[in-house]
């Protein structure tokens, strides 16, 4: 799985890894805090390590399900005859609806809130996908699929819609002229299963504060938002594909109501508070901390608040900055690696 996410941590794992096995043994738990796509937390399944994986965004819970707790596909025998590969062949070729995203993400609808027509997706994939989302809710509302063929179904939607979405890189606005891929057809690609250890992983959604109270791991690793956009803005769409739900579309670009998930590690003024809590108050006694030097706090605050809170240790990674499709600062960064001892 690859698409364009703030502080994706993809090119880094191999080094991530490595430190993790210096600070801990196979078969650790390692609570992967914040776990976005969940590339972090396949690697240490794979690495062999137990791993609790949590975020507070909906579609981040439904990749971390997939790539922790599969390692073949489920047999969707309720729905299908043919497996996983035949139900994907039937969402993807079901009729269009005229539903929520045809309305308030393609050029074919009119936005409730009477703004303009948003361009988000082709009319055509914006109603499959709306036909996919509506399919996908009746079988899990009369308990047709499990919870981890839900997640499967959430993820595989939400990586097909990555790849049509007519975006510069987030979902924060969209592009005022088509792009070639998002004139394409919606199509759903069969995930890739790794080998792995798939049992004894957890999955849990929430803010990372609320959690770590109830976390009891060996190492936590926490790579946690780094600048003031929030993602619960950037990225509505998939968060409503991972959701299936239809909420307001609010203003020009067609915002969810998204305050519920706002990170306090988006404000200069409470990231540090958010630290502190979850160092102090999670059953661990050994945190590896990503950061990025574009973030909110340079090294030395870092350095500074890690040190009230036990015995601290610095190194850095270089890898490239995200970057947008149209532009940005792209070039290299370097990524800050604080090991703290309570």
């Amino acid at each position: 799985m690859s698409y364009r996410y703030i502080g994706n941590k993809s090119r880094l794992l191999r080094p991530l890894i490595e430190r993790i096995r210096q600070l801990a043994p196979e078969g650790a738990v390692v609570s992967d805090l914040m776990c976005g796509t969940a590339s972090v937390s396949e690697a240490l399944r794979v690495a062999g390590y137990r791993v609790i994986a949590s975020d507070m965004m909906s579609y981040a819970f439904h990749h971390a399900v997939v790539r922790l707790k599969l390692d073949r596909p489920p047999s969707f025998s309720s729905v299908s005859g043919t497996g996983y590969l035949g139900v994907l062949k039937h969402l993807e070729t079901l009729p269009g609806v005229s539903g929520h995203f045809f309305r308030e993400y393609s050029p074919g609808g009119q936005p409730s809130s009477g703004t303009r027509p948003r361009m988000y997706f082709s009319t055509e994939n914006a109603a499959l996908i709306d036909a996919i989302t509506q399919e996908v809710n009746t079988w899990r509302e009369q308990g047709k699929i499990s919870e981890v063929e839900n997640s499967l179904l959430r993820h595989d939607l939400v990586l097909a819609v990555n790849r049509v979405a007519n975006i510069a890189g987030t979902y924060g606005h969209y592009r005022s002229t088509w792009n070639r891929a998002s004139l394409a057809p919606l199509s759903l690609r069969p995930s890739t299963f790794l080998w792995g250890i798939s049992t004894n992983h957890n999955v849990l959604q929430g803010q990372a504060e609320d959690l770590a109270v109830s976390i009891s791991a060996d190492l936590c690793y926490i790579d946690p938002p780094y600048m003031k956009r929030q993602y619960a803005a950037n990225y509505h769409i998939i968060e409503t594909i991972a959701r299936g739900d239809s909420p307001d579309a609010v203003g020009v670009s067609g915002l969810r109501p998204w305050r519920d998930q706002y990170s306090d590690f988006c404000s200069k003024l409470r990231v540090r508070d958010s630290f502190r809590r979850i160092i102090r108050e999670m059953d661990c006694k050994t945190f590896l901390v990503s950061y990025s030097e574009d973030g909110l706090l340079s090294r030395d605050e870092l350095l500074n608040l890690f040190s009230e809170l036990g015995t601290v240790e610095f190194e850095s990674l270089i890898h490239q900055r995200f970057k947008s499709n149209n532009g940005g600062a792209g070039g290299a960064v370097q990524e800050y690696l604080f090991k703290v001892s309570k």
